[in-house]
């Protein structure tokens, strides 16, 4: 098989199936949180804010780029490649990847919280070397749907590290009901992630399973509003808006 058609099927490979990188990453973290379980207080209030930071600014890069896309584009699927037409504008004027860009930032800014460094940079390595394909996979599928207005875009615009100075602003409103549509379940696991490694911590250097008032009451709170959301994506048509997906 050539290896331009190895990219692109090992690519739609983890694209169906990029909702496991999570679980693979959690059971990697452990002995990187048993490291570094007794670090020094100074520093670990420095990461923590770092890390909840970098996964604020994840979730603002996916709420914007889900708030002002239409349907049929930036979606949760998985069995294959969707696009109705051709992203240009708003955040995709540039980077081309920008749903990918959140993701690294949320999932950096959970890695942090784990305060080892080389957790970081092999979490860092490794997302690059799984999503490349991906990005690989889905620039295939849209340079062939696309052709040279495809091409032309992409010569433009940068992958994965952002050119602000391109910025083009997009026609297309922001959308509150697509966001708590879409985004809710993103929110929770990235709450849930960082409850998991505070457990974690707290049972290497204690020998128990206990969580701060904070984080309990953030994962609550968090929890019952991705229920309340979800029950109305499902049973209702209140998140239900017109050419969103």
């Amino acid at each position: 098989m050539a290896l331009l058609h190895s990219f692109e099927k090992s690519g739609n490979y983890l694209f169906k199936n990029r909702g496991q990188l999570p679980i693979f990453l959690f059971i990697l973290a452990i002995p990187f949180i048993y490291k570094s379980a007794q670090m020094n207080a100074k520093y670990t209030i420095i990461l923590n804010c770092v890390s909840i930071m970098f996964a604020i600014i994840g979730i603002i890069i996916r709420v914007y780029t889900i708030g002002t896309t239409t349907k049929g584009t930036s979606g949760r699927n998985t069995d294959k490649q969707v696009a109705n037409q051709l992203n240009s504008e708003g955040i995709y004027s540039i980077v081309r990847h920008p749903l990918y860009l959140g993701n690294y930032f949320m999932w950096a800014g959970i890695v942090i919280f784990t305060y080892n460094v080389e957790f970081l940079v092999i979490f860092s390595l490794m997302f690059w070397l799984y999503y490349e394909r991906i990005m690989f996979a889905e620039e295939q599928f849209l340079s062939k749907k696309f052709g040279d207005s495809y091409i032309n875009w992409s010569n433009k615009v940068p992958a994965f590290l952002p050119n602000c100075k391109r910025y083009l602003r997009s026609d297309v409103s922001f959308s509150l009901k697509s966001v708590l549509r879409r985004e809710y379940s993103g929110i929770l696991a990235t709450s849930v992630s960082f409850c998991f490694i505070e457990v974690l911590r707290n049972y290497f250097l204690f020998n128990t399973f206990k969580i701060s008032k904070i984080a309990f009451i953030t994962i609550i709170v968090v929890s019952i509003i991705s229920l309340i959301l979800k029950l109305l994506k499902k049973y209702t048509l209140l998140l239900t808006e017109k050419d969103r997906s």
